[in-house]
């Protein structure tokens, strides 16, 4: 009975290392998140072609998961098992989703108000657990259902979309919002809201089909997996400025750059390597978590530096919700109902 408990007890330690794992990526990942918008609306200006930082961006990001695949040791097997076809199956059509999302996204942006497009944009946890069920087939349990929508609820909160005030007040205006129509144009719905519905599902496809290609039974090296998104987004990039007419949107313009622009770069840059470990490790649901939190930091360095009032109820609140809801999501785990087998098992 010896051997039978020892290779059990590699089995757990396992478990909880790559657990002990997972937590640092995703608390990296947080920071990453919540530093991001201040670094790059400091030292990014707004005068930069942004397909110029697209393309630095992903040949820094390629560098820095080469140099991490080569520390690892990983590169040798990650190479001998790489084709054109498995790049183009793994990694192209993540890519290709990824740039339709980034389009949608765009549009719907500049086509709705930013209350509504935050409102909706919220839910890409939510598709992210949809789609991992569509793609893999993995099942959320009512637990982590309702874990979810707490999450949902705790970023609604930390963008106050949702009035704390008005929630917390006893009296409500009842009478003035009956009296309030809302006219809905057509081009509300269709350039507006089904587009960033569209980019929230292709996020969660995406990121569904990058968590098989990685953890599934062929799975792929997380540095590895990197570089090849990089080199399908790159690709895509020239053959978009090359179809463009304008030569001042091409990714090889530089100017307005100076030397503190490849700061947000490099951040920017190492934030997506961490998407692909915390991917790897915990899943596509449990990174909406990470950048919840990471909304988190972003509203509570962004209320430090540069307001006079400090720490706001909705960022003391909206942490709170955010704690319990990964809390629930985490010990609360789907369990498939017993088998046939399982019961006779059972009564012998």
């Amino acid at each position: 009975f010896t051997k039978p408990r020892t290779i059990e007890k590699e089995k757990n330690e396992t478990k909880n290392r790559m657990k002990s794992e997972a937590f640092l990526y995703m608390g990296l990942l947080a920071v990453q998140y919540g530093i991001q918008p201040i670094l790059t609306k400091e030292f990014t200006s707004s005068d930069v072609e942004r397909k110029s930082v697209v393309l630095v961006q992903e040949v820094v990001k390629f560098a820095m998961a080469g140099s991490m695949l080569l520390m690892s040791g990983g590169g040798k097997a990650a190479i001998q098992s790489w084709s054109v076809t498995s790049w183009i199956s793994v990694a192209l059509v993540p890519a290709g989703l990824y740039c339709i999302q980034n389009l949608s996204a765009l549009l719907a942006c500049q086509n709705l108000d930013a209350v509504t497009y935050n409102v909706l944009n919220q839910t890409k946890t939510l598709s992210a657990a949809l789609c991992c069920y569509l793609v893999m087939g993995r099942k959320q349990s009512k637990m982590q259902i309702v874990a979810l929508l707490l999450l949902l609820l705790s970023a609604l909160v930390l963008e106050r979309i949702v009035n704390l005030d008005f929630l917390l007040s006893a009296s409500s205006e009842e009478e003035d919002a009956s009296d309030k129509t809302v006219e809905v144009s057509s081009k509300h719905l269709t350039h507006g809201v089904a587009p960033v519905l569209l980019a929230s599902f292709l996020s969660g496809l995406a990121g569904a089909l990058s968590q098989k290609n990685l953890q599934g039974s062929n799975s792929r090296n997380s540095y590895f997996f990197t570089m090849e998104l990089c080199m399908a987004t790159t690709i895509m990039l020239v053959i978009t400025s090359l179809t463009s007419s304008d030569s001042s949107s091409s990714p090889t313009n530089f100017e307005h750059w100076t030397p503190t622009t490849i700061i947000p770069i490099l951040t920017n840059a190492a934030g997506g390597i961490l998407v692909g470990l915390v991917t790897k490790h915990a899943g596509s649901v449990k990174k909406g978590f990470a950048l919840i939190f990471g909304l988190l930091i972003s509203g509570i360095l962004q209320a430090t530096l540069k307001s006079d009032d400090g720490l706001q109820k909705e960022h003391i609140i909206g942490g709170i919700l955010a704690s319990i809801s990964l809390y629930l999501h985490g010990t609360n785990p789907y369990v498939a109902p017993p088998t046939t087998a399982d019961a006779k098992k059972k009564k012998e």
